[in-house]
């Protein structure tokens, strides 16, 4: 069961990472990311914007899949 959900969690977000390249193709707004230590090159906002939400949905899905092994 464990398997079942991961694998549906990676194909879920790769749908969304592939839904995501299409759309940014006529971005042209482009802002740079301060890190700690550099900034990275320009990149469009939707992009950051979509990423952010797709390394959310991922982390949340392995807590998810973390805490449900603990119970059982």
């Amino acid at each position: 069961m464990t398997i079942k959900k991961i694998l549906f969690s990676i194909g879920f977000n790769l749908s969304l990472f592939f839904l995501l390249m299409i759309g940014i193709q006529n971005s042209s707004k482009q802002i740079k990311i301060n890190l700690i230590l550099r900034e990275t090159i320009d990149l469009p906002i939707s992009f950051i914007i979509g990423l952010s939400f797709i390394s959310g949905s991922i982390t949340g899905s392995v807590l998810k899949i973390n805490f449900d092994h603990k119970r059982g």
